[in-house]
């Protein structure tokens, strides 16, 4: 075969190749780039299936946050109707005491409710471990100081049994309290927790730790593109 035959039939295999490599590309490879978040949390496989490339996979049911009744610092009762269709960015915290972590991750609360209090999509909670002290009337002072309104960033109170029984198994989160010598002691993993609308927990992030909070930015941008396309889709 002459070279100039040979040139053809290379480019012409080239012209035909670039279309498939370009889909890969966009497709297969932004597929990778853009994962869902995952789930956390006990999981189950349900009796139910969906189809994908023809095969029949079974559904997976994954862990849901029970409903709750607490009240914010305005003193209207709060349950998960309240945040029906809702991103939640959700942290904990007391009011007394001179506590570093608690300050820190309500100034980091703070940031993310001026980037994306404008997004209806998205709604921030503080729910407090010392229900005992932080009554709704303490609660609006502080979030007064925090300048915290009602509507998009609800400080949480509530019955004390409740709201640790829902911490611990249902966020998972450790959190104990105490009184050491005659102090109120609080022990607890200080974590930011990200809730879809559909009551799963999307994602833990340390409160104190900028790389994590870093994180916790860019996956609030990966929910939020889940949660308008399943509202494309119906779902």
């Amino acid at each position: 075969m002459k070279l100039a035959s040979i040139k053809k039939v290379l480019i012409l295999v080239s012209i035909l190749a670039v279309p498939g490599f370009l889909y890969y590309e966009l497709v297969e490879q932004g597929k990778n780039r853009y994962k869902p978040l995952p789930f956390f949390g006990p999981k189950k496989v349900a009796a139910t299936f969906h189809t994908k490339r023809g095969q029949k996979i079974p559904d997976t049911l994954y862990h849901q946050l029970p409903d709750f009744k607490f009240v914010n610092q305005l003193g209207d009762t709060v349950k998960w109707d309240t945040y029906k269709g809702k991103i939640l960015v959700l942290d904990l915290f007391y009011v007394k005491g001179n506590n570093y972590a608690v300050d820190f991750a309500n100034k980091a609360m703070k940031v993310f409710v001026n980037t994306y209090g404008k997004n209806p999509l998205i709604h921030f909670v503080g729910l407090s471990i010392d229900p005992v002290r932080d009554t709704p009337v303490a609660l609006k002072l502080y979030a007064d100081q925090l300048s915290a309104s009602a509507g998009k960033w609800d400080l949480l109170t509530g019955d004390s049994t409740a709201i640790y029984n829902w911490v611990n198994k249902g966020l998972f989160i450790d959190a104990q309290q105490e009184i050491v010598n005659g102090e109120h002691k609080f022990t607890y993993s200080n974590m930011f927790v990200l809730l879809d609308s559909q009551r799963h927990i999307r994602g833990y992030y340390e409160a104190t730790n900028q790389e994590s909070l870093a994180k916790l930015d860019d996956e609030i941008k990966v929910l939020v593109a889940e949660e308008l396309r399943n509202l494309n889709d119906g779902r």
